[in-house]
């Protein structure tokens, strides 16, 4: 089977409320949504979030990588089973473009555009040969000592910086929700951190796994004073509190304070994980699809984070769609060992949606593993078209 065509959409995602942390205020996405057909009539879907303070991609870097790169270099693969996308999509490269002025491209510049022309590509030969990505994800060589088969996972909560009442409702909320684990940001502007967190573990009680993610808002200078005026809270975990800039330095930080940190925006690609091994500047990663690249650079990156003894976490960008989210369900219910989970905020977070299927977690962040072929999900493919502002053939039949 061959590639019949390939289309990519922008379109804008608006969010329900505006969404606060150190780094940004979001109160929407310009997704990146790719469409695969192959000559038999099986389509694929897949989905990419720019990120510019992450990995140095706005929407417009990825039109230009859209625009630059020559994708007829999959029209003569025969799809006949994954193996062969797989095949394909190592072997695929983007175009060498210019990142937007001001921004030093790293090399997980395109990620997002590379995940989701994984995701589609998958999606469609999935549904050709009648398997699941769940499959896919457990023959992945990567993943070979990290399967673990789960009917059902449970996602954490996350509060994003508050002020006023919503300090109090956010903690209630999660309580309310039997979360098991909540993430608290910190390091924002204006707001006291040692009353915010202490405020969140008074009301959770101390059995909820609290954690803390500061978006690099600190100095290195900062970070162990800063941290250790939050540990009596007993922290399990404080991710990125550093710009990428200086996240050599979290080695000598590690050593003086008792919290585990995680590299998020420091975490993107092979080459990142490889200097953080080296140096020693973190105890877990935290992987998201879209960030990563896709879900075969993720199964990668959780089996070298196994082999040096680190943990990891799967995350999600603030508001994903559902076929991220679908394709981070098929990842969380393959692989094992996975410390924290993130996502399927889906009608908690966004306004309206691109598929049928309700991927939003239930009480206690209880979600279920998905079934049927691909990613097991149907698209709004007429909503898509209806709502993109952009559209591109990047392979035409």
């Amino acid at each position: 089977m061959k590639l019949r065509s390939l289309t990519a959409f922008e379109v804008p995602i608006e969010l329900k409320a505006p969404f606060r942390h150190a780094s940004h205020v979001r109160q929407h996405n310009d997704t990146l949504i790719v469409r695969c057909e192959l000559v038999d009539g099986s389509i694929g879907w897949g989905e990419g979030l720019p990120r510019t303070y992450v990995t140095g991609e706005s929407i417009g870097s990825v039109w230009r990588h859209l625009q630059a790169t020559n994708f007829a270099q999959l029209a003569d693969v025969d799809f006949a089973s994954p193996s062969d996308a797989l095949a394909a999509l190592a072997g695929f490269r983007l175009a060498d473009v210019p990142a937007d002025q001001g921004v030093i491209p790293r090399e997980c510049f395109g990620n997002s555009v590379r995940c989701a022309l994984e995701l589609a590509l998958l999606d469609a030969v999935c549904r050709a040969t009648d398997c699941s990505l769940g499959d896919v994800i457990r023959d992945l060589p990567a993943a070979a000592d990290l399967c673990e088969r789960r009917d059902e996972v449970r996602y954490s909560g996350v509060m994003a910086a508050a002020t006023g009442l919503r300090q109090w409702r956010a903690p209630l909320k999660m309580k309310i929700f039997g979360f098991r684990q909540v993430k608290i940001k910190v390091g924002t502007t204006g707001i006291d951190d040692v009353t915010s967190v202490a405020r969140a573990r008074r009301i959770l009680g101390r059995h909820v796994d609290l954690r803390l993610d500061a978006n690099e808002a600190w100095d290195c200078d900062d970070v162990v004073a800063r941290i250790q005026a939050l540990e009596p809270f007993k922290p399990t975990c404080l991710e990125q509190p550093v710009p990428h800039s200086q996240v050599q330095e979290l080695a000598d930080v590690k050593s003086r304070i008792a919290t585990p940190i995680m590299l998020d925006e420091s975490l993107c690609c092979e080459a990142d994980a490889m200097r953080a091994v080296a140096e020693g500047t973190c105890d877990l990663f935290n992987l998201r699809i879209s960030k990563c690249g896709g879900i075969i650079p993720c199964a990668r990156l959780a089996a070298l984070a196994r082999q040096h003894g680190l943990g990891y976490q799967l995350g999600c960008q603030v508001g994903e769609t559902g076929i991220l989210s679908a394709a981070g369900r098929h990842f969380a219910c393959n692989i094992g060992q996975i410390r924290y989970l993130e996502g399927s905020y889906d009608r908690f977070l966004i306004r309206g949606t691109v598929t049928k299927e309700n991927l939003t977690f239930r009480y206690g962040g209880r979600a279920p593993r998905l079934d049927g072929p691909g990613l097991g999900i149907t698209v709004d493919e007429a909503g898509i078209r209806h709502s993109a502002v952009r559209e591109r053939s990047l392979i035409s039949g």
